[in-house]
């Protein structure tokens, strides 16, 4: 069967997820993380990607990013991850593959849907019962977001820019989102859109992505999932 085709429109966000090859270990310690995130910052930086939220679990990876340039996903997680096998491989004398084929994806309607997957990423820990708060976890970009720890991979997003006019608004009404649980059918969304390769938003970007690329992005669970006026 062919691999279905990238749909990687340019200045559209993505939520990217990579995984360890049978969900095996891929950072054994803060050095290795350490490591990826320079890589990261980098090849982000040299294919021009915008990274504006990320997480590192033991097992997996997940970015939330904009494309600026043609290819700039793809040609990114390319180069970061042949660039950390290496160095996996090397320190921990091993040999052979470590990512899960390829990286999955989706794209994400910023209006509708953006901050959510913000909120996805930065509370994996808190949802794997690493930590109670995401500040306490220094792999992801909570503290940068919510904190204002100081970063030269993160870019803001536009949503994220609204939230206030100050830095020290922004990062508190960042900090509210943070007050509500993610609700499940929401969580379920995020997830399978990712693992289909399709899009997630309403009818409308639905029907946008579809004009721009022509491919149908269209998940069998898409649009606002149920319950989500919950968290306004």
């Amino acid at each position: 069967m062919p691999r279905k085709p990238r749909i990687s429109p340019i200045d559209i966000p993505q939520h990217i997820i990579t995984r360890g090859n049978n969900r095996q270990v891929c950072f054994t310690c803060e050095d290795d993380m350490a490591f990826y995130i320079n890589c990261l910052k980098d090849y982000s930086k040299k294919h021009k990607l915008q990274v504006h939220a990320w997480v590192l679990m033991t097992n997996h990876i997940h970015l939330l990013c904009t494309p600026l340039g043609e290819n700039s996903v793809s040609k990114t997680m390319q180069d970061v991850g042949r660039l950390y096998v290496v160095y996996f491989n090397k320190t921990y004398k091993r040999t052979g593959t470590l990512w899960e084929g390829r990286y999955k994806s989706s794209l994400v309607q910023s209006e509708s849907y953006l901050l959510s997957v913000y909120r996805y990423i930065e509370l994996n820990p808190v949802r794997a019962g690493m930590v109670k708060d995401p500040a306490d976890y220094s792999f992801s970009s909570y503290q940068i977001n919510a904190l204002g720890k100081a970063s030269s991979l993160c870019t803001p997003h536009a949503k994220y820019l609204a939230l206030g006019d100050i830095l020290k608004d922004r990062q508190d009404r960042y900090r509210a989102l943070f007050e509500y649980e993610l609700d499940g059918g929401l969580i379920d969304n995020i997830r399978k859109t990712t693992n289909q390769g399709m899009a997630i938003g309403n009818e409308d970007f639905i029907t946008q992505i579809k004009a721009l690329t022509g491919h149908d992005m269209t998940s069998k669970d898409r649009g606002r999932p149920k319950g989500w006026r919950k968290e306004a």
